[in-house]
């Protein structure tokens, strides 16, 4: 029996050499992941009767390892101290451990031989990599068996499941042979819905909007379901259980459990750049106003605080939503919206109105068609006026970003067209606006390369008779760094108006230095046009910089220096601080 002084030093004696023997550098990498004692060498408490334990379980993890890419007749040894871990029981490891070697033989890579699997529905094939004469890899067994299986789900048997296999392993000739079956079930529909967790959104509206339908079983439909109201923000989780009985002789009962998130929030921000000086904003939400997931929001923001802008910008906003208005992907909104703008190009005194619809085709996509109204008195350099207008906004966003605040990979896109009719004078005509967004992970996954493109073009009428605010202007943080705030418009005589046409362009270089915190390079540039469509009579401007970011789990915190590359102006040296990526 060990005795309790004899137990503490051999808890405290940790190795002193572990080593992999194995020459294949991808098996290398399979073991070394597979491996708990390879693991133990970077725990300095780890003491040799933890050695001998994570040696004993070894044997079968790495060969399940081996398995997992095809090796089938490999053998293991793992030595302390020249015994074979099997041989030692914890509790009986030695006082020291000098050395431990971990020796692997593979053996011959395995491949398919028979592969069966079904019954599959009609047009339903294995994948490419379930054949014979493919690395007979146990992950391509139980690819090719979910996929099966989610064929047959994909056609209403939602209950469909592995019902029997059989794999045997041919040494001599080094193949495997393997039959699954599949036992679909029958066909089943979509059956009664229980909703449970939750306390303030009534449970009829929570319906209406999962729109759960009561046809044939579909995982996606399902999937969307649950989508739908994820997509509201009034919940903190939302988890739809498929039953595993079926009821009324034909129907998968679901279980719709959810957690609510608070119901009000509020909430402030600030960012500064040099050019446009502080903004300072604020924000409160209504999450359930009505009781049936409706959003209310309520914000404020300041705008050019000390800074070169002309003047300091004021807006007060207030936001209504409505999800599951005439069917579960179509959701109602009204946005009410009064401006004080005093920018370098023109001084806006601005309310505005509009009421509307969102369809959301996917997740990832959705489209607005909406109607509003505008009244301001504007004063630029074509003079001072008062106008209203109606208008007719419709737009499309697509969203592939892995993440929103911090984008590493994917696309975002949006497109606005907005054709507009003045009240009080036959003045008829259109914006378009569109903004795509590009990111690739590049170099090890430490680095994101990001590219934006804006194009804009205000048409059907002059400039004097759209808009203010439709006109373009580049200069700044969300057009070009490095260059004053909405330096570049249209010369007219010894004033500066907007342009009926612009195109922007931003790249970004996002190298990660730590875990928190990265660099960045870019380059902006950007056009204003005179004329609608015309991308080849008006002025180009550039900037360039350099940044940092410093991550803090919800989105960067950003510092970006940028100084002007080409054009007119010279505003020298700019800063940028905000929070989340510059794009």
């Amino acid at each position: 029996m060990l005795s309790g002084t004899a137990l503490f030093c051999a808890q405290m004696a940790a190795a002193q050499d572990v080593t992999l023997v194995l020459d294949d550098p991808e098996l290398r990498s399979v073991v070394r992941d597979a491996s708990l004692t390879l693991q133990l060498r970077n725990d300095a408490d780890a003491s040799a009767a933890d050695y001998v334990a994570a040696a004993r379980v070894d044997y079968r993890r790495i060969l399940t390892g081996l398995y997992s890419q095809g090796y089938y007749s490999g053998t293991v040894s793992i030595l302390i101290d020249g015994r074979e871990a099997g041989t030692l029981a914890p509790l009986d490891a030695p006082r020291q451990i000098t050395q431990v070697q971990i020796i692997v033989d593979p053996g011959a890579a395995f491949v398919f031989g028979q592969t069966d699997l079904g019954p599959l529905p009609e047009n339903a094939v294995p994948p490419e990599t379930f054949a014979p004469g493919q690395p007979a890899k146990t992950g391509e067994i139980s690819n090719a068996v979910d996929q099966g299986i989610t064929a047959w789900r994909s056609q209403g048997h939602a209950l469909a499941q592995r019902s029997d296999q059989r794999i045997l392993a041919h040494h001599p000739d080094h193949r495997l042979d393997v039959a699954i079956n599949i036992d679909p079930g029958p066909q089943l529909r979509f059956g009664p819905l229980t909703i449970t967790g939750n306390t303030a959104v009534r449970t009829d509206r929570i319906d209406e909007i999962a729109g759960l339908p009561s046809g044939i079983f579909d995982p996606q439909e399902a999937e969307r379901a649950a989508s739908r109201l994820r997509r509201t923000g009034a919940f903190q989780s939302v988890a739809l259980i498929e039953g595993d009985t079926i009821v009324n002789g034909d129907q998968l009962p679901y279980e719709l459990q959810v957690v609510e998130m608070p119901q009000r929030r509020l909430g402030f921000g600030v960012e500064y750049s040099t050019v446009e000086g502080l903004t300072l904003s604020s924000f409160w939400l209504h999450r359930n106003l009505l009781g049936g997931a409706e959003r209310l929001r309520a914000n404020g923001e300041v705008t050019g605080i000390g800074g070169t802008t002309g003047g300091i910008d004021y807006e007060l906003g207030l936001t209504y939503g409505r999800p599951a208005t005439l069917n579960p992907d179509t959701d109602l909104y009204a946005e009410l919206l009064a401006q004080r703008i005093d920018d370098p190009g023109y001084a806006l005194d601005q309310f505005s109105a509009e009421v509307g619809l969102t369809k959301t085709i996917h997740d990832w996509l959705s489209y607005n068609v909406g109607v509003g109204y505008l009244t301001a008195d504007v004063s630029d350099d074509l003079g001072v006026r008062t106008y209203q207008y109606l208008t007719f906004p419709v737009s499309a966003q697509a969203d592939r970003r892995d993440n929103a605040l911090n984008p590493s990979d994917g696309w975002y896109a949006r497109v606005e067209l907005t054709p507009f009719s003045r009240i009080d004078a036959n003045d008829k005509g259109g914006r378009l606006y569109g903004d795509g967004r590009l990111y690739r992970t590049v170099g090890n996954d430490r680095a994101v390369l990001a590219f934006r493109s804006q194009i804009g073009s205000v048409f059907a009428v002059t400039a004097d008779r759209a808009p203010a605010d439709y006109l373009f202007f580049s200069g700044g943080g969300g057009t070009v760094r490095g260059q004053p705030y909405q330096s570049l418009g249209v010369a007219d005589g010894a004033d500066l108006i907007g342009g009926r046409s612009f195109l922007g362009f931003q790249t970004e270089a996002r190298i990660d230095v730590t875990d928190s915190i990265g660099v960045v390079g870019f380059y902006d540039t950007g056009f204003i046009g005179a004329d609608a469509f015309d991308f080849t009579n008006g002025d180009w401007h550039s900037g360039a910089g350099l940044g940092v970011r410093y991550e803090t789990g919800i989105g960067p915190i950003r510092l970006d220096v940028a100084a002007p590359v080409s054009g007119d102006n010279s505003g020298g040296v700019q800063f940028y601080i905000g929070i989340g990526q510059a794009f």
